[in-house]
């Protein structure tokens, strides 16, 4: 059976799915399509619902719970690996509050912000932090940096590997949004996740998340098997960066969500519909958990 697969080429990504793609392990006779695309693409691709399984933002999941369920497998969870805000100059937190930055002798009044897509869950912290924070653009992560050295937008919102190069190229951190909701919530930030189209039979639905546990299991065991396939999609980053890449984003929620991993789903989802961020989700969300969400 070939099913449509969608994740992106970030390090992470490619060392959770590698094993299954290329079948180093029993994929239950499964074979998948695979399509690379950044966070938002995905994100955009879920709300028409073209794939039958991909990796999305959480935030976005919200929009489309009608038509994927989430895996227990292949999820992005974890402590210090929040989006940072950035910039080319000194800024404080209480500026970006106040939508005004003063700069030595200039101002900036309702500062342009880049971010990664409208949908992504580092748009939704965002939103919950600095609310009074709405001039945004969207952009494709890895031209974020460049914006804000070109003056292009006047903050950066940087996710994935850009949390190990934007001091190298002296841009400036305002704030780390994973951090702020570490303290707000004690749970760790459910940044992505690997989610079913819900068209697909249940026990599908099944085998694919016993697959892509085997597949992150495999990972950990090997983690050099699938060097040459990460580093083909890794934008030119060290070997030492991708894996500091994928320490910190592939950890014990990618094998399971737990129950800790969905209390923090469940936590992001609860403030983001008092935030009216997004629509109330009526659907059981979890695989393992069909239903109506208590």
């Amino acid at each position: 059976m070939k099913l449509s697969l969608g994740f992106s080429p970030c390090p992470n990504d490619t060392f959770i799915f590698d094993a299954m793609i290329h079948h180093k392990i029993d994929t239950e006779g499964l074979d998948f399509d695979v399509f690379y695309d950044d966070v938002e693409t995905l994100n955009q691709k879920a709300m028409r619902g073209e794939l039958d399984i991909t990796k999305l933002s959480y935030h976005a999941f919200a929009y489309v719970a009608d038509k994927y369920v989430l895996l227990d497998a292949g999820s992005a969870l974890g402590f210090g690996v929040g989006p940072l805000l950035i910039s080319g100059v000194e800024i404080s937190i209480s500026d970006l509050e106040e939508g005004e930055i003063r700069n030595g002798k200039s101002e900036i009044r309702n500062p342009l912000i880049g971010i990664p897509g409208k949908y992504t869950t580092a748009n939704f912290l965002l939103g919950t932090a600095f609310p009074n924070a709405t001039n945004k653009v969207e952009l494709v992560f890895s031209d974020i940096e460049d914006a804000v050295l070109e003056g292009r937008v006047d903050v950066g919102l940087i996710i994935h590997e850009n949390r190990f190069t934007y001091q190298d190229r002296g841009l400036k951190k305002i704030i780390d949004l994973g951090d702020y909701w570490e303290k707000q919530t004690g749970c760790a930030i459910p940044l992505g996740g690997i989610v079913a189209n819900r068209r697909l039979p249940l026990d599908v639905q099944h085998k694919i998340n016993r697959v892509i546990r085997r597949s992150v299991e495999f990972a950990f065991a090997n983690p050099k098997s699938g060097l040459e396939f990460i580093r083909s999609h890794a934008q030119e980053m060290s070997e030492e960066v991708m894996y500091k890449h994928i320490e910190l984003y592939v950890n014990k929620y990618s094998v399971d969500l737990g129950a800790e991993g969905k209390k923090a789903i469940r936590i992001l989802f609860d403030k983001a519909l008092e935030n009216k961020l997004i629509p109330e989700v009526k659907e059981g969300i979890f695989l393992s958990e069909p239903g109506l969400i208590d």
